[in-house]
């Protein structure tokens, strides 16, 4: 038996032909069907199209046997593709939220234990059914705001047993929930206090030796372990040099991880040009990206993915979206969803900042979190679109007048159903505790 959702109002990034990714000027446009029927058998998107074609299709010959659903008045939309998450972690930081409405920039933060290494420390202290505990409430609360694939990265371990905890959990959730989850080791994502030095001509030498202890312990371990699908690095001022980033992308191809990079959150620092070089999945975050960048992304593989959840939060310069589009280049976006810098994985939310901030058209922002996002994570052929054969992971609107409506009003939850693998998803429950 299979599901009917019928007399839909408007479906949303349909088409049999979508690319896997839209680029430039092509993003301003979106398949839609109006007065339509979807059709979902063992899993998968079965059959869609306009309710005069379902009745010939269908009715004549007495094949409706399906679970019923009435969509009148209501949308659907392919889940949400979220490829930049740090959902797994412990606690949270809303102290240094109050440092920053006092003045303390991130980086000063960072620079006194706060931000990553925070977050850090509080991952060391918490076991890790804990840390699957807090993080199931996590992902169920993403479920229930539309999003059907998500990328969680590694990153507050900073330690090999930390990273391998954290990519443990992210491996539970995996076998464990109904949203699709590619895993990331971001074993590069901020120094440990214990590398550190307040001498500046002994910087890069004491983060040279934590790069070392990426190479040669973490990414063995990891690729043994089958514990990751991505490699990222943090290359940025203050961070993880080009050198010290193109030596730990080098070492995760030879394990097989392809690389995704943080680049140009807080400098013109040279990661774009590092992820383009090394074939990099997406280059995340550019917030300072300029004409340099924007041509060496040109007629390569690699997706800007744009977090503009982070830059609101932390007042950052917005990316610039609109130039990246106009110079013909796709374009993701993410929520960035972690304890300091980007507390939300809305990403309902996260079309309005397109569209708000960036000067996204609603066009543009859908296939920026749906089709191109799912390209980020790299799972166009599988999801981020509704298309015959692709996973059936949407969801049904309220009743709403337009497509437009949906990054229009940013303050309200619009979404009614969630399917995920073609079930219906109701409240995702919270695991129990030690589960």
């Amino acid at each position: 038996m299979g599901m009917l959702i019928k007399n839909i109002s408007c479906l949303v990034q349909a088409g049999d032909h979508l690319r896997q990714k839209i680029c430039g000027s092509e993003m301003g446009k979106l398949n839609t069907i109006s007065d339509a029927f979807l059709m979902i058998k063992d899993g998968k998107i079965s059959d869609y199209g306009t309710m005069k074609e379902y009745s010939e299709r269908y009715h004549a010959s007495g094949r409706d046997q399906n679970r019923i659903i009435d969509a009148r008045g209501r949308f659907v939309f392919p889940s949400f593709c979220d490829p930049h998450t740090h959902m797994v972690y412990a606690g949270s930081r809303e102290g240094e939220f109050t440092d920053r409405i006092r003045g303390l920039s991130y980086e000063e933060i960072a620079k006194r234990g706060g931000g990553i290494l925070n977050s850090a420390k509080k991952l060391r202290e918490t076991s890790e059914d804990e840390l699957f505990d807090q993080s199931m409430v996590r992902v169920n609360e993403i479920i229930g705001l539309g999003t059907g694939a998500v990328e969680i990265k590694s990153g507050y371990g900073l330690t090999t047993a930390g990273e391998l905890k954290m990519l443990r959990v992210i491996r539970r959730i995996r076998e464990s929930s109904p949203i699709e989850v590619r895993a990331t080791f971001l074993g590069a994502h901020a120094v440990p206090e214990e590398y550190r030095t307040t001498v500046l001509k002994y910087v890069d030498k004491y983060v040279d030796k934590y790069v070392d202890l990426v190479i040669g312990e973490m990414i063995p371990q990891v690729a043994s372990e089958g514990l990751a699908d991505y490699i990222d690095v943090f290359c940025d001022r203050g961070f993880f040099t080009v050198k010290q980033t193109e030596r730990i992308l080098e070492a995760g191809l030879e394990y097989g991880l392809r690389a995704k990079i943080h680049a140009n959150e807080l400098d013109y620092s040279g990661g774009v040009q590092a992820g383009v070089k090394y074939g990099a999945l997406s280059v995340d975050h550019l917030e300072r990206s300029g004409d340099d960048e924007i041509e060496i992304l040109r007629g390569t593989d690699t997706i800007p993915t744009l977090l503009p959840g982070s830059a609101f939060f932390l007042g950052l310069p917005d990316p610039p979206a609109r130039k990246m589009i106009d110079a013909g280049l796709a374009v993701a976006m993410a929520s960035d969803y972690n304890p300091g810098s980007s507390p939300s994985g809305n990403m309902k939310l996260i079309m309005s900042l397109g569209c708000i901030r960036l000067k996204m058209l609603p066009e543009e922002a859908v296939n920026a979190v749906t089709l191109n996002s799912a390209y980020a994570m790299g799972l166009s052929e599988t999801h981020g679109s509704i298309t015959r054969g692709k996973v059936a992971n949407v969801f049904i609107t309220k009743e709403i007048p337009s497509y437009e409506f949906m990054p229009f009003a940013f303050g309200s939850n619009l979404i009614e159903t969630v399917i995920l693998k073609g079930e219906i998803i109701n409240n995702p429950p919270s695991p129990l505790k030690g589960g």
